[in-house]
Formats: C-alpha cells, structure tokens, sequence
C-alpha cells in the first residue's frame, strides 16, 4: 500500500496521481489534505511519515508546491528518507541507490504526464541490495 499526502499546493497533482493508481490497481491511502484550503504541509508529512515507519503502508508520496518543504518535513524524522524527485533518473537513483521510501513531488514544479511517469518509476525500482549501498544507508541512519 502506498501512503499519499499533501498540502494545498499539491492537492490537485495527488489527485491525479490518485486515478493513476486506481486505474493500475495500487492500494493507496490518502492522509491528505482534502481540499485546496490552504493548510500547513508538515501535518501530512508526519503522518505519511508514520504510515511508512509503522509498516502500515510499503511506500510514501508526499506532494507540496515545490516539493522541498514537505521533503525536509519528512527527513526530519528518523528512518525516513524522502527524495524530492523532478525526473525519472532521479527517481530510479534514489530507490536502487538510497532505499528512499517517500517519494516528494513538486505540484507546481513537474507536469501531470511527468509526474506520473516518476511516480511509475519511484514505485516499480527495487533497491539494489548491493553491500556499498546498505553500509551508506546505514551511515545515513546513525
């Protein structure tokens, strides 16, 4: 299950993001926001944070205006590591490479059809497993 969460400025990108996966299968849960009520995007980070760390849901997506406030959010809390990604590349790195479990996304940076294309990506990239990777993410995590 995928974890979704964003601000007023990311509210119309996730709702897209939302048909998305309905219409490839992909369990989500929503943890908001609602509306286009403008809001205060570390609320959904939190809680789309706590879904990832207590396993209830497998991976994150967080949408802000640009991605960067909502992003910072996340990584203040222990475990996660949220990777603020504009292109495809970043996102294929950022799972084989950093084990990222929140993908952050700019609603007002990236196009719907991008957007969509790196959330594919975030979703469907393994991590790599490669010993140099997991000494790094454990470096990260001390």
């Amino acid at each position: 299950m995928i974890a979704l969460g964003c601000d007023h400025g990311g509210y119309e990108l996730k709702q897209e993001i939302i048909k998305h996966l309905e219409g490839k299968g992909v369990a989500y849960k929503d943890y908001g926001t609602y509306t286009e009520e403008s809001c205060d995007y570390p609320v959904y980070a939190k809680k789309v944070a706590e879904a990832v760390l207590s396993k209830e849901c497998e991976l994150g997506i967080l949408i802000c205006g640009t991605g960067i406030g909502i992003s910072i959010t996340a990584n203040k809390i222990k475990g996660i590591r949220a990777a603020l990604c504009h292109d495809c590349f970043s996102a294929e790195a950022t799972r084989q490479h950093n084990d990222a479990n929140i993908l952050a996304l700019g609603g007002r940076v990236v196009g719907v059809g991008h957007a969509l294309k790196i959330v594919d990506t975030f979703l469907d990239t393994p991590f790599s497993q490669d010993e140099r990777h997991i000494r790094r993410i454990s470096q990260i995590e001390d």
